[in-house]
């Protein structure tokens, strides 16, 4: 397998990911590529309390804001890291769940680019678009335990050159992990809350050892029920980091992170369905005889009982995923002013995805889970999309300062292999004999299963050149990108070949001026392709040979083409961005979903013309007195499709075209508005968030929409900072939805169609209550 080849590049990495990002001085600013730590609060809030929230990117030449773990601590414990960057403007993050770790609901787009469009990456580590079907990443959820997430940036526009994606079109989200702390440290905390909500994290700081090596290890168990239906979501995860200060010769760092989840799905709903049985519509897990009564009497062509369709309501569905993630980071001084820094990784990653379907009868003498015939067969079987990800690779870039300017050189190379395939196994009449949330066996049909290898090779080269005592820096390179996608089918008649996406010159460009001490001008131009991907289930093999071939010589990767420019402006405890910004994307890759999602009918993939976005981003971040602190973003984003669409599949209307031009893209808001208060004083915190967000379509021609929405969020706390055997001891409340506020929060779960109504989109969680105690030793 070519995977091996990666491995030996690699070199020994143990399994551990990541280095320590590098501080980040305001002045002189460091090199785009160059990974930052967040910047330190401005002069004016220097021994205030507690630091600045939002960094609102100064010093740098893009749109970039991060948020660090302190923010990460406000929200829920356990939520995703991308729940805690969801006030930032531009950004749409969409789950229906409290803590945004539903895998299947969870979205998030910026500036109206999905999350298939953007780039994701762990301490430089690529995790591909965090697809849920599998294909070349991890979600960061999984990656990481969110306790141990020390900062988040997020480049709403495009992220630095040697970013290590292949899908970052419409900008870039990168974790950095935490530090092990200089000083050995036991620290432990309890969650319970609505649900029967259970959540344990305890994390072990070794301190240093010898004055150069620290690490840690932690453990996270979560475990709740649905907040509507049967079932649970639960997840175990493991994470261990090292790092050596070698001294003149640089620091090496290392990373491990296991991750076990099992999850019960939601019911995905269509408007019609609300209209007709409410958002609490949900899955009948509970109630096997009925789900044998309700295919029983679809293939019989008889009335549903208690009525309604066959699709309102299945009888179960899971996920299952568990992943390995490890690298290791060497930053070498090889002479003054000359750094290289490389990482080596490597990811595997098991799992499956199920559906109980009464599409599929089981037929007489299908093997049951221990190989023997059943003679009961149920009209249902249990069918599984079922996963196999092995990638590794290797991440290097130089840095050479030689006066006013700072040359970077960088190359990434992946190899990645996926098994998928899509199988049945049978169920008995009685009694269900397989449970949705464990790993199956001896299947009785296999509909496609094939092998898809995807090879990655990147370069960048770039140059920063400091002028006028720093006032002025300008920065201009490129990068080029070679993928090599390719399929191997063992069964079944999808298709399988070879496709390519190429595009060794994508330039980037930025200014930054320093106007006065408290203003900063920025601009920046960037081109980005996204690469095609490699499964089954989504892209160019997911259709027939006959399909494939028509299309293979012509299909282009899509492309994208960012302008943006802004100020920033700062005044003691004042900090604001405003940003305005045109993106001109191109060779758009409609897919539309055929048929209800259980079905698992391949989508219609074709290039259809371009999409115009632009828009304006505004962000305010003020300390009104040392405890209060207020933060408030606007985004406004104006995305419309440029050219009508002709298909196979439009053979059927007037003219032969669907008429999207003019349209506005689906699931990208027009108008989103989000702010909140934090008071943090005498041991006592609290924070109030709040989130508006405009109507969003969900077919292309925008005939079907869910209304906007207003969502609340609350936390109150009270942590011992005094001596005595209370110190380290927190307790803190959460309420996720405070107004209870009954809405649509995920739309596309099941993909897009051009009109009409679609089982596509999933409710929120109603409001829930959790409480948290924390203790450090």
């Amino acid at each position: 397998m070519r995977l091996s080849k990666t491995v030996l590049l690699a070199g020994s990495m143990l399994g551990a990911l990541l280095a320590p990002h590098t501080a980040f001085a305001e002045t002189p600013p460091a090199p785009e590529s160059a990974p930052a730590a967040p910047e330190a609060p401005a002069s004016g809030d220097a021994g205030t309390e507690s630091p600045d929230i939002v960094v609102l990117g100064f010093g740098k030449s893009r749109q970039v804001q991060t948020v660090d773990a302190l923010d990460i601590a406000r929200i829920v414990p356990g939520a995703s890291p991308l729940k805690a960057i969801e006030k930032l403007p531009g950004v749409n993050f969409q789950s229906a769940d409290a803590f945004g770790n539903y895998e299947w609901a969870v979205r998030i787009s910026l500036r109206g680019f999905n999350q298939n469009q953007l780039g994701f990456t762990l301490d430089g580590i690529p995790l591909g678009d965090m697809s849920y079907g599998t294909t070349n990443g991890l979600h960061i959820s999984r990656a990481i335990i969110s306790e141990n997430v020390g900062s988040t940036d997020v480049a709403q526009g495009a992220g630095a050159l040697g970013t290590a994606s292949t899908s970052n079109l419409g900008g870039t989200i990168q974790f950095h992990s935490d530090d092990p702390k200089d000083t050995m440290n036991v620290t432990g905390s309890g969650t319970y809350g609505s649900n029967n909500t259970w959540r344990g994290v305890a994390r072990l700081d070794s301190g240093l050892i010898g004055d150069t090596v620290k690490g840690y290890v932690s453990y996270a168990y979560y475990k709740t029920d649905k907040w509507k239906g049967y079932g649970q979501q639960k997840q175990q995860q493991v994470n261990a980091k090292v790092t050596a200060d070698l001294g003149t010769l640089g620091d090496i760092s290392a990373y491990f992170a296991y991750s076990d989840r099992k999850e019960n799905d939601y019911q995905d709903l269509s408007l019609d369905m609300i209209k007709r049985r409410g958002l609490t519509l949900d899955n009948i897990s509970d109630n096997y005889p009925l789900a044998i009564a309700i295919a029983t009497a679809a293939q019989a062509g008889q009335p549903i009982p208690g009525g309604g369709t066959l699709d309102d309501s299945y009888y179960d569905a899971g996920g299952l995923r568990r992943d390995y993630l490890g690298g290791v980071t060497f930053n070498a001084k090889l002479a003054p002013g000359v750094t290289v820094k490389t990482t080596g990784y490597y990811h595997e990653n098991t799992g499956q995805g199920s559906w109980i379907t009464p599409y599929n009868p089981t037929p007489f003498g299908a093997p049951n889970a221990d190989g023997t015939p059943i003679t009961n067969p149920a009209p249902l079987s249990f069918r599984t999309t079922e996963y196999g990800l092995k990638r590794g690779g290797i991440i290097s870039a130089l840095s050479y300062e030689a006066g006013a300017n700072t040359f970077g050189f960088g190359g990434w190379y992946e190899s990645s292999t996926l098994n998928i395939a899509r199988r049945l196994y049978g169920m008995t009449l009685g009694s269900p004999n397989r449970a949705a949330l464990d790993y199956q066996s001896n299947p009785y049909a296999t509909a496609w299963d094939g092998n898809y290898d995807t090879d990655t090779l990147q370069y960048h080269v770039e140059d920063t050149l400091k002028l006028a005592d720093d006032a002025l820096v300008i920065s201009a390179g490129w990068k080029g990108v070679q993928v090599i996608n390719k399929a191997k089918l063992r069964v079944g008649t999808l298709a399988q070949g070879r496709i390519d996406a190429k595009d060794w010159f994508q330039p980037q460009a930025s200014v930054l001026f320093r106007a006065t001490a408290n203003v900063e001008l920025f601009a920046d131009y960037t081109e980005n392709m996204r690469a095609f991907t490699s499964s089954a289930a989504g892209g160019p093999f997911a259709t027939s040979q006959v399909l494939f071939d028509a299309v293979k010589n012509t299909l282009k990767p899509e492309k994208s083409k960012t302008v943006e420019g802004g100020l920033r402006f700062r005044t003691g405890g004042f900090q604001a961005s405003a940003v305005g910004y045109y993106v001109d994307f191109s060779n758009r890759l409609l897919s539309v979903a055929n048929g209800v999602g259980i079905l698992g009918n391949s989508p219609t993939l074709n290039n259809v013309g371009g999409v115009h976005t632009y828009g304006g981003e505004f962000s305010v971040n003020y300390r009104i007195v040392q405890p209060l602190s207020i933060f408030a973003s606007y985004s406004y984003n104006h995305s419309q499709y440029q050219d009508n669409v002709k298909t196979a599949v439009t053979a059927g209307t007037p003219d032969g075209l669907i008429h999207t031009a003019g349209k506005t893209a689906v699931d990208s808001p027009e108008h989103m508005l989000k702010g909140e208060i934090v008071y943090d004083q005498s041991g006592i915190t609290a924070r109030v968030g709040a989130d508006y967000m405009s109507k969003r379509y969900f077919t292309y021609l925008n005939d079907q929409s869910v209304p906007g929405r207003v969502t609340m969020d609350a936390s109150i706390g009270y942590r011992f900072d005094g001596d005595g055997p209370l110190h380290g001891f927190a307790i803190v409340g959460n309420v996720t939805n405070l107004t209870d506020k009954k809405y649509i929060a995920t739309i596309g779960s099941n993909g897009f169609t051009n009109s009409g109504d679609n089982q596509t989109l999933l409710a929120s969680a109603p409001r829930q209550f959790f409480v948290t105690v924390k203790k450090g030793f």
